[in-house]
């Protein structure tokens, strides 16, 4: 019997849409036809991706918006005839096949004719123009799309639309374990032992710590941190940032707010071998005496918009709204002030973001100079690609491999 390829995305993805739950968890925690796993993961990211322009879609030929599980069924049906250009008439079947499969005869009419009637060319007639229309192409959502427009102009939709290489490999281990794997096709990139392949499946080697998983970004944040005796990774988890630091630093200190994510820094020092890492369950945002001028260097990851993560994690532009800035603002300048007092007099404290946008970037960091005159700003350089802004380094997702992030470098006097 063949496999209905519409319903395994169709049970991850309405965990997201329904439940809010993060693509890589939904996927984690659905059991899927292992033989059809590649397939169904692109389906799903696929829907993802394009989720803005789908809306479109359906708004077009559907005034009257239908039920969720009715809109998941059509956004991954599109994708298959879009982007995966399957047969209209198989596409249209699995769908239908499904609808009578969830007890949903009565909307299998819709959704076939719905899956008859359309056409690409005519929904492309009538996307508006302007900032508008260019959001809906870029499946990007309106208010983030204008500040990427007020940010970076004409390159926004260059931005928008920029892809991840792969997946992004680190190997730490021996040249001899590392060339094995670079049989396969893949690009370097300028940090030592990182490279992106187009696919890389797990295997045994994850698990004796020849290799991890670590984004670019990441890399090239940890590429900033200067060597020193005590380093305070302040929003550590999953780990890779404080496994890396450690390479290069004498102690790698590093608090995480949730213990179950303190956890994963656990058991993320242990697979790679690490044992000068110690971890933390500890609010960064909340000071602590004990910590006080403890340490040479502190890097401040903070929580952000990730939009520079968005072509790895496309879920971020269905839940992320406006409003967030404001709350993950305050947030951010509570953490950076508040382990700014972690430094040693003559120590380095960093602050990076995976945001694309001033507000949390330049802005945070321009404003805790102005409050902290025994800082100053440090000049910092990368080899991965990127833009000068006045407090510290930009790489946008078009140049970067896909990735988007800031990182900021200052210097207690």
């Amino acid at each position: 019997m063949l496999s209905n390829p519409v319903y395994d995305p169709f049970q991850i993805l309405t965990k997201i849409y329904s439940d809010g739950a993060h693509v890589k968890q939904a996927i984690a925690d659905t059991y899927i036809e292992e033989q059809y796993r590649a397939r169904t993961v692109k389906i799903v990211y696929g829907v993802l991706e394009n989720d803005g322009y789908f809306d479109f879609c359906i708004r077009h030929y559907a005034p009257k918006a239908p039920k969720l599980a009715v809109r998941i069924l059509l956004k991954i049906s599109l994708y298959m005839l879009i982007h995966m250009q399957k047969k209209r008439y198989m596409v249209t079947d699995c769908a239908v096949t499904l609808c009578k499969k969830l007890g949903k005869s009565g909307v299998s009419g819709f959704v076939n004719a719905f899956l008859r009637r359309f056409d690409v060319e005519e929904v492309e007639k009538a996307i508006p123009s302007g900032k508008a229309g260019e959001a809906i192409r870029c499946s990007y959502p309106l208010f983030a799309y204008e500040m990427l427009k007020k940010e970076y102009g004409d390159r926004a939709k260059t931005i928008a639309k920029a892809k991840s290489l792969g997946v992004s490999v680190r190997f730490p281990r021996n040249k001899e374990i590392t060339e094995n794997y670079l049989q396969k096709p893949h690009t370097k990139t300028p940090f030592s032992g990182n490279y992106i392949f187009e696919n890389f499946v797990r295997d045994e080697g994850f698990d004796e710590g020849n290799y991890t998983f670590q984004s670019v970004g990441s890399i090239a944040i940890c590429n900033v941190v200067e060597p020193c005796a005590k380093l305070l990774d302040a929003c550590a988890a999953p780990g890779g940032k404080s496994v890396l630091l450690a390479e290069k630093c004498g102690e790698v200190t590093s608090f995480e707010l949730h213990e179950h994510r303190v956890e994963l820094i656990r058991s993320y020092k242990t697979r790679m071998g690490i044992n000068n890492v110690t971890e933390f369950q500890k609010d960064s945002s909340v000071f602590d005496p004990e910590f006080e001028e403890k340490f040479d260097g502190v890097l401040c990851d903070v929580p952000c918009s990730g939009y520079g993560t968005i072509s790895e994690n496309p879920d971020i532009k269905l839940f992320r709204k406006p409003e967030d800035f404001k709350a993950l603002k305050v947030m951010q300048e509570r953490i950076l002030a508040t382990c700014s007092r972690y430094v040693k007099k003559g120590g380095a404290l960093y602050y990076s973001t995976c945001s694309l946008f001033e507000s949390e970037n330049d802005n945070v960091v321009g404003g805790f100079l102005e409050k902290n005159p025994d800082f100053e700003l440090e000049e910092i350089d990368s080899p991965l690609g990127h833009e000068k802004k006045k407090y510290g380094l930009q790489f946008l997702p078009d140049v970067a491999f896909g990735a988007g992030f800031y990182v900021s470098k200052m210097r207690k006097k």
